[in-house]
């Protein structure tokens, strides 16, 4: 059985708490981990007849209290959404799109999740950052 790192834990726990976050707002989950050779979309959904593509970061933190209202200066999750990631989300949102047969007509939108967990006192804070432009 394959080691998973602390890292790739955090990532699973955030994918499952954007989830849920998103389905409390009247989201269904099609899709998770669409994994193609040029990249992978974390979470497909639909929310009434728009298509969501989901790019989760999350991060854990020591405490949540310098995450709150922006305050934290040291570092935010979607910070690692480099020009050339969006790029490759771009072309995996294309690819999906043409395999899956999704109309020209059905709207659809790039979104991404940032969720600081806050593993001490297991809480956290969950962002949706909507219509991200590719």
């Amino acid at each position: 059985m394959a080691h998973i790192t602390t890292k790739r834990r955090t990532g699973n726990l955030g994918e499952d708490l954007a989830c849920r976050f998103i389905e409390k707002r009247g989201f269904k989950i099609i899709e998770r981990n669409y994994l193609k050779k040029c990249g992978e979309i974390d979470i497909i959904a639909k929310n009434k007849t728009k298509l969501h593509f989901i790019e989760v970061k999350s991060i854990s933190c020591e405490t949540l209290i310098n995450v709150s209202n922006g305050a934290n200066d040291n570092f935010r999750p979607e910070d690692n959404l480099h020009t050339w990631k969006l790029q490759r989300l771009g072309r995996t949102i294309q690819i999906y799109l043409s395999e899956k047969s999704v109309s020209d007509e059905t709207e659809w939108q790039f979104d991404v999740i940032t969720v600081y967990i806050d593993k001490k006192r297991l809480i956290s804070k969950i962002e949706i950052i909507e219509n991200v432009i590719l």
